[in-house]
């Protein structure tokens, strides 16, 4: 287990745990950054709208993997979510993301 495993965690393993059980991804980012390419099936919710919608994302009960361009605006988004009660994880960026759910 390498440094970064040991102070992050498997995020890879994590987020194919997520996705292995149907997790939503949550794409954080502008309307106009997600318009410009996003991961296929994801939802758009910009930050500015995550606590506000956080009863929708509940009624989902489904876990929730959150990207955005570079893992900054999907971490906060993340806390968020945690501490409601939604089981979240940070993706980091929308392209790396997208990488992590194809590679076996």
């Amino acid at each position: 287990m390498g440094i970064l495993d040991f102070l992050f965690g498997n995020k890879t393993k994590i987020i194919k745990d997520f996705a292995s059980r149907g997790a939503v991804i949550i794409d954080v980012r502008t309307k106009e950054e997600f318009s410009g390419g996003a991961i296929p099936g994801s939802k758009n919710i910009p930050l500015q709208q995550i606590s506000k919608r956080v009863s929708e994302i509940k009624k989902w009960n489904k876990p929730v993997i959150l990207c955005c361009a570079s893992g900054m605006r999907s971490g906060s988004a993340t806390g968020v979510l945690k501490s409601k009660g939604i089981e979240a994880v940070n993706g980091g960026g929308w392209i790396s993301l997208s990488k992590k759910m194809i590679t076996p």
